[in-house]
């Protein structure tokens, strides 16, 4: 069953890509009751979002997402591209095991990624962003590392040179790395000139990195470059990969996980 907060970034996703959605077929998409859906379209219509129409919803008239706008917002990146997300976080989570010291990096794939680890798995997890946290802290089988500092409210991600400092004296198993760009020539960067640091040093403490992107990410440059192509053991991304990077992240020798 999704929650209230992936729900509503789903609902407002179809809405952008489709003008309409259906009360049925959210239900069955999001696995919960017709009710439970018509409770989130009201909501999201006394946020003056939308218009309740019958059987569904439509965008209100002159309200539409800038996708194409430069600044990242998590809030945004949060409704794009869900169920790819969902599919990497997943298999990401498959990759867990008991006992694992692990990083989860700030970002609207890795959100999903606590949500499909078993409950009752012993870890220790390392996280540093708002969104992450939420997802972690009530668990009583995870032990939790949370270097805080401060908050940054477009990714939802809190940051200072002493959180970085400790984070470079953690050794852990496994991190789970998100980026905004993907280039063969110019390297792996973020959005942000402030996420960059803290992104290095979770490579350089973890023992395997693991990027997490969707397809869209690949070709792209961002502002701020924190890392290689080389540097990551395993890259999990959807079907919608290009060829070419296919083909380039084989021949480096990177493990490849295509859902």
């Amino acid at each position: 069953m999704s929650n209230k907060n992936f729900r509503t970034n789903y609902i407002l996703n179809r809405l952008s890509i489709d003008g309409f959605v259906h009360i049925k077929d959210l239900s069955i998409q999001l696995e919960v009751s017709e009710m439970t859906i018509r409770r989130d379209l009201k909501e999201l219509a006394r946020e003056n979002l939308i218009n309740i129409v019958p059987g569904g919803a439509v965008l209100k008239k002159g309200f539409s997402f800038n996708i194409n706008e430069e600044k990242y917002l998590i809030k945004t990146a949060e409704s794009l591209r869900l169920e790819e997300k969902i599919k990497i976080s997943r298999k990401a989570a498959s990759l867990v095991k008991p006992n694992e010291v692990i990083i989860i990096d700030t970002g609207s794939t890795t959100e999903n990624l606590p949500k499909f680890i078993p409950q009752n798995m012993p870890l220790t997890i390392v996280c540093y962003a708002l969104n992450i946290l939420f997802n972690v802290y009530e668990n009583r089988n995870w032990k939790l590392i949370f270097p805080g500092g401060y908050f940054h409210d477009d990714t939802l991600m809190f940051e200072r040179p002493e959180g970085v400092e400790m984070i470079k004296k953690i050794r852990a198993n496994k991190a789970f790395i998100s980026a905004a760009g993907v280039s063969e020539r110019l390297g792996i960067t973020c959005a942000t000139n402030y996420e960059k640091e803290t992104k290095k040093a979770v490579i350089n403490s973890s023992e395997k990195k693991i990027l997490l992107v969707d397809s869209s990410k690949f070709g792209k440059v961002k502002i701020s470059h924190f890392a290689n192509l080389t540097d990551f053991d395993i890259i999990i991304t959807d079907e919608g990969i290009p060829a070419d990077f296919v083909e380039i992240i084989k021949k480096v020798g990177i493990k490849l996980y295509i859902v």
